[in-house]
């Protein structure tokens, strides 16, 4: 069903955000003005644009996340230096965390429908 894989899409790309956003919260905590963190950004784009299946190797260059489906996904983690504080990390995380839970709520609702169908054809 392409309505649970597009949920499950979502809550992954998200859950993708809300790790970037905790290593975020960290860095920004450790980093000074003479040493200014490097935040990481997820970018998203169609899953045909992913390099590769690691997020977290900026080093690596744009990698993302896998979406089986070839639905949007988490495609690249580009860094700005220097930019953003605790503060924006923590707007990050609330905004990645409604998202994550908008995707479950339209997963758990795909998954009654199926239920629901599956009990209407042995019916």
């Amino acid at each position: 069903m392409e309505l649970l894989a597009s949920a499950a899409n979502g809550m992954s790309a998200q859950r993708t955000v809300l790790d970037l956003a905790a290593r975020n919260v960290a860095a920004a905590q450790a980093g000074t003005p003479d040493h200014p963190y490097s935040r990481l950004v997820a970018q998203f784009g169609p899953a045909a644009d992913r390099v590769s299946d690691d997020v977290f190797d900026p080093a690596a260059g744009d990698d993302g996340a896998q979406d089986a489906d070839g639905g949007p996904a988490v495609v690249g983690v580009r860094s700005e230096p220097g930019s953003g504080d605790a503060l924006t990390e923590m707007i990050a995380v609330l905004d990645a965390q409604r998202a994550y839970e908008q995707n479950a709520s339209i997963f758990d609702t795909a998954k009654r429908l199926a239920e629901r169908t599956i009990d209407i054809g042995r019916a």
